[in-house]
């Protein structure tokens, strides 16, 4: 069974940085790709970044600049650095692992950002 974990969020003041962390495990098929979503309150989940094995990345426009997707050698650990927080960068962050045909979220963390 699949197991995608998420961490680092948390409350910071606007101009701060955040590192989240995401793990991926027990899966026998290939993970071709993570990447970060996010949901902010009363909004659609919508796309903050992406990476594949390959380590192709690709932001949504906003996030250009202040944000930084990577992994980890063996690609079944992501990381979001994200600087220059602004409060409309609060919203629940969740991540995702694609597998074969597959998507598996995380539960999502919370990231507050204080005016």
């Amino acid at each position: 069974q699949v197991h995608v974990v998420e961490s680092g969020g948390g409350l910071v003041q606007a101009g701060g940085s955040l590192r989240l962390s995401c793990a991926a495990s027990g899966t026998d098929g290939s993970i071709n790709g993570m990447g970060w979503f996010r949901q902010p309150p009363g909004k659609q989940r919508e796309l903050v970044a992406t990476i594949t094995s390959s380590g192709s990345t690709h932001y949504a426009g906003s996030m250009w600049g202040r944000f930084t997707i990577s992994t980890d050698d063996a690609k079944n650990t992501v990381y979001l650095q994200m600087n220059s927080l602004k409060p409309e960068d609060t919203a629940v962050y969740y991540c995702a692992a694609f597998i074969t045909t597959m998507t598996y979220w995380g539960q999502g963390t919370q990231v507050t950002v204080s005016s």
